[in-house]
């Protein structure tokens, strides 16, 4: 047995619609086509996506991602980085945006982010334009401040 041999049961096959073979088969004179049109003459193909002229959905929806023009983009800076920024001695222990800048870690005209990642053992007192929750609860644990610059 191979499958181009295989046949479905008796009970299981369907018999084809025969097209044009007379009005009392329920397809007979336009063949189930309707009257004229498009859709009823031999060789019709309708394209892939095609909406009976109405744009495309695959035309309407955007090709590319979405970004937003007022969204502000931190530079991010966890605690970690501040900690071997000061046990080099790059950092002192009071933070302002001007030793980010001179350490290297923020660049001129971009807001600053603080994130909680890594310890701090000692106590800091950070300025920045934004910090996490942790961030300032683990600062503030710490003995040192967290102060918002707008």
């Amino acid at each position: 047995m191979k499958l181009h041999n295989l046949v479905a049961p008796k009970p299981n096959q369907k018999t084809r619609k025969r097209l044009g073979r007379g009005e009392g088969s329920g397809l007979g004179q336009q063949s189930g086509k309707g009257h004229k049109g498009q859709k009823a003459i031999s060789g019709y193909n309708r394209k892939r996506g095609f909406e009976g002229g109405q744009m495309p959905l695959i035309r309407r929806i955007p090709k590319f991602g979405f970004k937003n023009p007022f969204r502000t983009e931190y530079t991010v800076l966890n605690l970690s980085t501040i900690e071997t920024f000061h046990a080099a001695g790059k950092l002192g222990t009071t933070i302002t945006l001007a030793d980010l800048l001179s350490a290297g870690l923020a660049e001129k005209g971009t807001p600053v982010k603080v994130l909680a990642r890594g310890e701090v053992t000692k106590a800091f007192a950070v300025e920045a334009h934004a910090f996490s929750a942790s961030a300032i609860e683990k600062l503030q644990q710490a003995g040192g401040a967290a102060t918002v610059i707008a």
